[in-house]
């Protein structure tokens, strides 16, 4: 259901029943409403008495301020993994950001379907966790997690564009953040970060 809500699979507002999802999953009624509660907590779905739970709504607006919040955190994140993380920090950085930009140069060459929309959307999450992963806060981490899975919620929901272009892009913009954090380069990071995100303001 985690990844039906952040690929947008659920559309943005639609209502979730959860007895519906009981005979889908194979499991109570109960578990199903504690899952959905779960993800009410990560901002995925909203829950109202008499209402029931719905997938959250998507707007250029929520997406923007979720974007600008993501940055931030990111920001502080790296800041504080290229001053404190070692060689560990680094080796898993390098290893995600080879998937992501794999994935990403074979969308730019068959174009996004289905299938890799799910792959993608672990892999940038992986390579975006990995950079911040050597901040040593584990609320940070936390708490990037959740706004990450707002944020692609929001994105897959609403962006159209998903052409060659669009990838050539964001593979240099993914490249361009590991330059930096690699080069130990905390002003430089903070910059591609911000210009990696700006397009969602």
């Amino acid at each position: 259901m985690y990844e039906q809500l952040i690929n947008a699979v659920i559309p943005a507002g639609s209502k979730i029943k959860p007895v519906e999802l009981q005979s889908k999953y194979g499991c109570s009624t109960n578990t199903i409403r504690d899952t959905l509660l779960r993800l009410s907590k990560i901002g995925l779905v909203t829950f109202q008495m008499q209402r029931g739970f719905r997938a959250r709504e998507t707007s250029p607006e929520k997406r923007s301020d979720i974007a600008k919040f993501r940055v931030l955190m990111e920001q502080e994140g790296a800041a504080l993994s290229i001053r404190k993380a070692g060689l560990d920090w680094e080796i898993r950085l390098n290893t995600a950001h080879h998937k992501l930009s794999h994935i990403e140069t074979l969308m730019t060459k068959h174009g996004l379907t289905d299938e890799h929309l799910l792959i993608w959307s672990y892999a940038e999450f992986e390579f975006h966790d990995a950079l911040i992963s050597g901040c040593t806060s584990d609320i940070l981490i936390e708490t990037h997690g959740h706004i990450y899975a707002q944020f692609r919620q929001q994105f897959v929901a609403q962006e159209r564009d998903f052409g060659a272009n669009y990838f050539e892009s964001i593979i240099h913009e993914h490249a361009t953040i590991l330059q930096a954090a690699l080069a130990r380069n905390e002003e430089a990071c903070k910059q591609a970060i911000h210009d990696h995100m700006k397009r969602n303001f």
